[in-house]
């Protein structure tokens, strides 16, 4: 697709809300890329009429193009204007920076997902009002505040729902907790030291890694104060991945750039080890759901959406998963998504040639990730009219 000819600062619809994870992934990039937007929420009479009918299922983020396009899932969002605005590039082209970005976004993004639930819906009755009103004033804007909170009623049911599909029990939160207790100390050490996961600048890794941190983790009662007391750099940063500058006055004398030479942060070492350590067994939970579906004996003709039920489900799944992880047994549904995500940095690593990938396998060993990024899919997968497929 050729640049955009239109000036950066041309006005985006960036339909969202501010409790949804994805659209804060998507609202910092835009902040940060300098991307002029406006920001709507679906109770504008104009989703109802025109974004629903071209996405065809009820979802934020979308993004809407002046020229009219219309685009949703955080990761296309973002490809898509990465392509249009190649200035202020945020997805590293230096290999060893390049497949540890792309592994950070799709470990905000999908792997800390069940976390982000969890500590929204667990601690529900402690935030009540707060969700109440969050959920209300997405479909509704006027003066009457019982009926903001009134209005998401519906919706805060539907995805309290989604804990026990998410493999979030009794048994199982204390591993989840401690495990999002462990990342967040470990990401407080590294933005004692970086504004950014890569050094000076974001990359898609820190936009990745803001859908779970910001929206619910970083801003719902509970978490938040969680955040704020036991890992305050971390919360600083969200409010840093917020403003449009990528400079800081904290960090006065860190460059506006990665670090020099393809070089990944020392400190960022514990948070990959938590990544492969934590997002490892789920994905490798989820890729023999998933080779076991395409290699079932059913003919799979590419274009075939990876879900068993819904062809249009937001969070696909081709059956359930079980396994030990943290000491304790998680039940949940598969995550294709997830899958698609984390064979982008596959790919990236796979490209890795030379000394990079040298270093690039030193980093995943040190790290304990050799056996995870050596999961193989049976088929690739990827998105085509707003639906994960198999291509």
């Amino acid at each position: 697709m050729p640049p955009h000819s239109r000036s950066i600062n041309d006005a985006y619809i960036l339909w969202g809300t501010p409790h949804s994870l994805y659209t804060g992934k998507v609202r910092s990039y835009l902040l940060k890329k300098d991307v002029g937007f406006r920001e709507l929420t679906p109770g504008h009479p104009d989703f109802k009429q025109r974004i629903l009918p071209a996405v065809g299922v009820f979802v934020v983020p979308v993004l809407e193009t002046p020229e009219g396009e219309i685009i949703q899932d955080s990761s296309d969002i973002i490809d898509y204007l990465e392509s249009r605005f190649p200035a202020i590039a945020m997805l590293p082209t230096s290999p060893v920076q390049r497949a540890v970005a792309l592994l950070l976004d799709g470990f905000g993004s999908e792997g800390m997902l069940a976390n982000a639930m969890h500590y929204r819906w667990t601690y529900r009755a402690q935030q009540e009002n707060f969700l109440a009103a969050e959920f209300g004033r997405s479909l509704y804007s006027g003066p009457d505040r019982a009926q903001q909170r009134a209005a998401g009623a519906a919706f805060m049911e539907y995805f309290n729902s989604f804990l026990p599909p998410l493999g979030i029990t009794e048994e199982s939160i204390p591993a989840f907790e401690a495990a999002h207790e462990a990342l967040l100390d470990a990401l407080d050490i590294h933005f004692q030291q970086y504004p950014y996961l890569l050094g000076g600048q974001p990359s898609i890794g820190d936009f990745g890694c803001m859908a779970a941190l910001y929206a619910h983790l970083g801003r719902d009662p509970v978490p938040a104060s969680l955040m704020k007391n036991s890992a305050p750099n971390v919360y600083r940063w969200t409010e840093r991945m917020n403003r449009t500058a990528i400079d800081d006055c904290e960090f006065p004398d860190t460059p506006r750039a990665w670090l020099a030479d393809d070089a990944i942060p020392a400190s960022l070492e514990p948070v990959l080890a938590l990544l492969f350590g934590d997002w490892g067994p789920m994905l490798s939970a989820d890729i023999s759901a998933f080779n076991a579906w395409v290699t079932s004996g059913t003919v799979h003709p590419p274009g075939t959406p990876v879900s068993l039920i819904d062809q249009n489900k937001v969070h696909p799944s081709v059956g359930c998963v079980e396994y030990t992880w943290r000491g304790c047994k998680v039940t949940r549904e598969s995550a294709p998504h997830g899958l698609w995500m984390f064979a982008k940095a596959q790919q990236a690593a796979v490209q890795a040639s030379g000394e990079a990938s040298k270093r690039l396998g030193d980093l995943v060993r040190r790290t304990g990730g050799v056996s995870v990024m050596a999961l193989k899919p049976a088929r690739r997968m990827g998105r085509v009219n707003n639906t994960l497929v198999l291509l």
